[in-house]
């Protein structure tokens, strides 16, 4: 089980030693904004400011692929993360992909 603390945007963990890469890990979502929820994000955008609306979707989007990224680097027997990186793209109006990937590792503790 990956520990919350052996995930890195790092090459490196500090105090432990990587005995082994198991490959590139990754976790996908694609997401939308309900009809209403864009009417409301827009509304928000007239008065300026953080549209909230919108920040509780990326966060939850980016969650989503955050966790798949650890499922599936568990599935590879990795107990750390490396290199941990999002990426976003728009696949089409109003439709977003989030992207979480890094490099699935074990490593002990030295």
């Amino acid at each position: 089980m990956i520990n919350q603390q052996l995930i890195t945007t790092s090459n490196t963990l500090e105090g432990y030693r990587i005995t082994n890469h198991l490959g590139i890990v990754r976790g996908i979502t694609v997401r939308s904004r309900s009809l209403l929820g864009n009417i409301a994000g827009g509304f928000q955008t007239l008065f300026g400011g953080k549209i909230s609306i919108y920040v509780e979707l990326c966060k939850k989007t980016r969650e989503e692929a955050y966790q798949l990224m650890l499922q599936h680097a568990q599935e590879r027997g990795a107990n750390a993360i490396i290199n941990m990186r999002y990426d976003a793209n728009e696949v089409m109006n109003g439709v977003t992909e989030v992207l979480a990937y890094g490099t699935a590792v074990t490593a002990e503790k030295i």
